[in-house]
């Protein structure tokens, strides 16, 4: 079935897929990037979780923004660069600032100039958080100093004292003291480790220059151009399919003849020879005409005998009969005309609307419904043997057509496609 639906409505697929590139194209204004880098700056020193968070929402801030746009003198603000820029945490108490723009070289200079106003500006506000604490844990640092250099005299003064080479209850207590005095100062050096190290919460170091894009960021404007043309292509496929499936028309004979209320008398092969659209989308498309009728490997005129029909005619009993034919079956219509010619003057013929079909009051014995498989719904069919009914009538018989088209073409011969042109110039 899938073939059938490219090969009958490949033009319309072809349409729908240079719709979906133009709409993938014009999305690309909107969905692509650019160019993308990433820059990265290491705060040193032990730090929290919800710290890292917000020195990362820090380098968003419209103060580093707006000193950015200032450095790069192009003409930019910051509030045009806040789309622009992202921030996220890394492991290693790493910021990674991600920036992207239509050039790679503005996409790397913006990078880097935001790292660097980033910096300077972090810096700025831990050195101005306050004098009196700065000032505080400087007099810490300079109490734990003195405490570790008399730490270190008083060890000195007992080793003295406990290297005389005597062994007395004073010599014992002169190395108790030693050793409590060497834990002590194990301690103070601790703090005064961590006091240093807190002093320098503050330094921030930026890892190196942005690289240099080498190609623009996906999903770049020929990606987004094919997905936007596969899309309405797997679209505009999988809509054929699922209209042929829900499609409720009527293709079996024995459904069709219930419906209509007389039995099948004979079901032919009809070549499909609908005029030409008369719209220009119809014309270029050729979308007015089903996509799957049947391909058979014979000729077109060992399709349309004539013999078949004559001993259809044959058959029939020979009285008047009214040969009725649905309004847009017109293969339905041109095998209704046939069967009254071959027939003569016993039959003549009528076309009823599907919608609302009435049978006018004709001095005939019987009604013959000719259709095609496919062409009506259930509900049609049955309003057509009521209005039969109605006008007092009986359907003696339903003739089925089956549109098919050949695949051989005489030398010489009418196609399909002439016979199209030809209506279409009438």
């Amino acid at each position: 079935m899938i073939g059938q639906v490219l090969r009958g409505r490949w033009r319309t697929l072809v349409v729908l897929a240079l719709l979906g590139a133009l709409v993938g194209a014009g999305s690309s204004v909107i969905l692509s990037p650019g160019y993308r880098t990433t820059s990265s700056v290491l705060l040193q020193g032990p730090r929290e979780a919800d710290e890292l968070l917000t020195q990362a929402e820090v380098a968003t801030s419209s103060v580093v923004l707006d000193r950015a746009a200032a450095g790069l003198g192009d003409g930019e603000t910051g509030a045009d660069l806040r789309d622009k820029v992202t921030t996220s945490v890394a492991q290693g108490n790493v910021i990674t600032i991600e920036a992207t723009g239509d050039t790679a070289e503005q996409t790397q200079r913006l990078a880097d100039q935001l790292a660097q106003e980033f910096v300077k500006y972090s810096t700025q506000i831990i050195a101005g958080s306050g004098d009196a604490a700065v000032q505080l844990a400087q007099e810490r640092r300079e109490t734990l100093r003195q405490q570790v250099a008399q730490t270190n005299q008083r060890i000195s003064e007992l080793s003295a004292k406990v290297n005389d080479g005597k062994t007395t209850v004073e010599s014992v207590q002169l190395r108790t003291e030693l050793q409590g005095l060497r834990s002590t100062i194990e301690s103070a050096m601790s703090t005064l480790n961590a006091a240093d190290t807190a002093s320098g919460l503050g330094n921030m170091v930026v890892l190196g220059s942005a690289e240099l894009p080498s190609a623009a960021a996906a999903p770049t404007l020929p990606q987004l151009a094919l997905g936007g043309a596969a899309l309405f292509f797997l679209i505009g496929l999988f809509g054929h399919l699922f209209t042929a499936r829900t499609d409720r028309r009527l293709r079996d004979d024995e459904e069709i003849a219930a419906a209509v209320g007389g039995p099948v008398l004979a079901t032919f092969d009809a070549v499909d020879r609908r005029p030409a659209g008369t719209t220009l989308r119809a014309k270029i498309l050729r979308d007015d005409r089903p996509w799957n009728i049947p391909r058979v490997d014979v000729f077109a005129d060992e399709i349309d005998a004539d013999i078949q029909y004559r001993r259809l005619v044959s058959r029939l009993p020979h009285r008047r009969l009214l040969v009725l034919a649905v309004d847009g079956d017109h293969a339905g219509q041109a095998a209704a005309e046939r069967i009254a010619r071959l027939a003569g003057r016993w039959f003549a013929t009528v076309t009823v609307s599907p919608a609302r079909p009435v049978v006018e009051d004709a001095d005939a014995e019987g009604v013959l419904v000719v259709t095609s498989l496919g062409s009506r719904s259930a509900w049609e069919l049955v309003g057509i043997g009521e209005a039969v009914a109605d006008a007092g009538l009986t359907v003696v018989g339903t003739v089925l057509l089956r549109p098919v088209s050949p695949t051989r073409t005489r030398p010489g011969a009418s196609t399909p496609a002439d016979h199209e042109a030809l209506a279409g110039t009438a």
